[in-house]
Order: structure tokens, then C-alpha cells, then sequence
């Protein structure tokens, strides 16, 4: 099935702060059965690794693929190189919420999404996709990879530390490039973490299909944050991998689909067609 690529910009205003932007794109099957949203991890963007193949393979399947880069991702206008470092250093949890609230609710995207929307959502994507659904009564299906189970993901001594330099730096694994994280996060966490962060209590939660896959050798999330995810929702359907890592096989850039990239990729099109597609479609 061919489709359409449209590219989307939206600004949200932060007072005295720099603007928020969320740059994005839908790819837009003439004849669609659907709408799903995609959400990117922590260090990633909408043109990292395997979304833009999962973006393409869910349009070729008849569903309009929405990705967007988070206002606090770090990329620049081109979409491909971390040129906003202070977008980076000062993003959260709830700022990723409040972007995907304004992607899902501008009028442009409403119209694509129509009545409800799929939602997908890799490693803390996932866990942000995981809040949305559960707050959300517009999605109704939701696919995770790799989802985080909490948001407090800090020892004692990384918080003490933390607090006392202001930031503590992230390595940039492409560029080796290191941008300092400040603590605006960590002080949202301990705030909101038990109520309005709180992914297990949104995962017990969510009534929708749900799809739970993760790596039994994920280096990054461990595979018992998916296990604990799969105890409590109530209608997650939990799949682990033997032998899968964190990004699934997948590299960026994405120069080859393997075997298990492909297999999983077809399994999340094959559940949003069993859940979200239109009476008659």
C-alpha cells in the first residue's frame, strides 16, 4: 500500500522559557483503517533506528503513522543531529506528557486520529505510553517495547551526587558527546512519582488491548520491569524474548531488518489490526 508523508511542527509555550517544539510526521494511507501514535525513548528520536520502519510498515498495512520528537529530545530542525542541548538538559516526564497531549490534540492530527488512536512506545516512551493509556480514553489499543515500570530509577547515592553538582551528564552513545541532565527531573519524580508518575498504578489501570514485549537480554530495561508490567494489566498480553536485546536487533541507522526486528514488527501491526481497525475496513 503507498501512503503520504506529511510533516507537522507544533510550539508550545512555556512562559519565560524558550518555546517547546515538537516537529513531526504522519505517514497517511488513502484508505486508512486506523491511527497510531508512536513515542520514542529516552535518548532517541522519530528518525532513530527501527521507528521509522515500524512508522512505514504500520502505514503499509493501512494505518496512519504518526511519529513526532519530543520538545526535550534534543534534535535540531533537520530532524537528524542533537543540536538542543538545553531542550535536552531541562526535559521530563511530564513535559513528554504534555507534548504528546498537544500532538494528539491539535486539530491537523485529531483529524487523522478521528475517534480513538493506537498508541506505541519504546523503553521510557513505553512508560510514557503507558500513562497516556491509562488517562486517555481516545487510545484504545497500546503496544510497548521495553518499557520502563517506574520512573524512579535513581540509587541514594546517584540522587545525593546529583543534587550536589546540579546535573549529572548522559552520554550521547553516537557522538560520545556528554549533555548535562539537570535535576528538574529528579525533583518531579520524587513529587509526582507515587501519583501522577506512578506507571504501575496506570498499568493496573488500562482496559484496553495491550501488547507487553520485551528482551530477555535487554542491557537496559531489565526483562522484570515487562514481567511486573504483565502481573498487573489486567489486559496485557506479556511476550518475552529469548535471546533479544534492548532495540530488538534494530541499529541506527537501520541499514539491515533482522529476522527478529521484522517478526516483532509484524506481530505489533498484526495486534493494532485485530484491535483498533474500523468496523468494515
Amino acid at each position: 500500500m503507498t501512503f503520504e508523508l506529511e510533516e507537522f511542527e507544533l510550539w508550545r509555550d512555556r512562559g519565560d522559557d524558550a518555546p517547546l517544539i515538537i516537529r513531526g510526521e504522519a505517514r497517511l494511507p488513502a484508505r486508512a483503517k486506523g491511527a497510531v501514535v508512536i513515542c520514542h525513548g529516552f535518548k532517541g528520536f522519530a528518525h532513530f533506528s527501527f521507528f521509522p520502519y515500524v512508522a512505514e510498515q504500520l502505514a503499509n498495512a493501512g494505518f496512519r503513522a504518526i511519529t513526532f520528537d519530543f520538545s526535550g529530545s534534543g534534535m535540531g530542525e533537520d530532524r537528524e543531529n542533537f543540536t538542543s542541548r538545553d531542550a535536552f538538559t531541562h526535559n521530563t516526564y511530564l513535559q513528554e506528557l504534555e507534548d504528546l497531549d498537544a500532538v494528539v490534540g491539535d486539530a491537523k492530527v485529531k483529524d487523522w486520529i478521528d475517534d480513538g488512536y493506537g498508541l506505541f512506545g519504546h523503553s521510557r516512551g513505553g512508560g510514557v505510553a503507558i500513562l497516556q493509556a491509562a488517562r486517555d480514553p481516545g487510545v484504545k489499543a497500546l503496544v510497548t517495547r521495553a518499557a520502563i515500570s517506574s520512573t524512579n530509577r535513581w540509587s541514594t547515592d546517584d540522587v545525593r551526587e546529583w543534587r550536589e553538582r546540579g546535573y549529572v551528564e548522559i552520554v550521547n552513545a553516537r557522538t560520545g558527546d556528554k549533555i548535562p541532565l539537570s535535576t528538574r527531573i529528579l525533583e518531579e519524580v520524587i513529587e509526582f512519582g507515587e501519583t501522577r508518575l506512578n506507571i504501575a498504578s496506570a498499568a493496573s489501570r488500562i482496559r484496553v488491548p495491550w501488547l507487553i514485549v520485551h528482551g530477555a537480554e535487554d542491557e537496559t530495561v531489565p526483562v522484570g520491569e515487562a514481567q511486573r508490567l504483565g502481573a498487573i494489566a489486567e489486559s496485557g498480553t506479556l511476550r518475552v524474548l529469548e535471546g533479544v536485546n534492548h532495540s530488538f536487533g534494530g541499529k541506527h541507522p537501520l541499514a539491515e531488518v533482522t529476522p527478529t526486528l521484522e517478526s516483532v514488527t509484524r506481530e505489533t501491526v498484526e495486534f493494532f489490526a485485530t484491535h483498533l481497525t474500523r468496523p468494515g475496513m
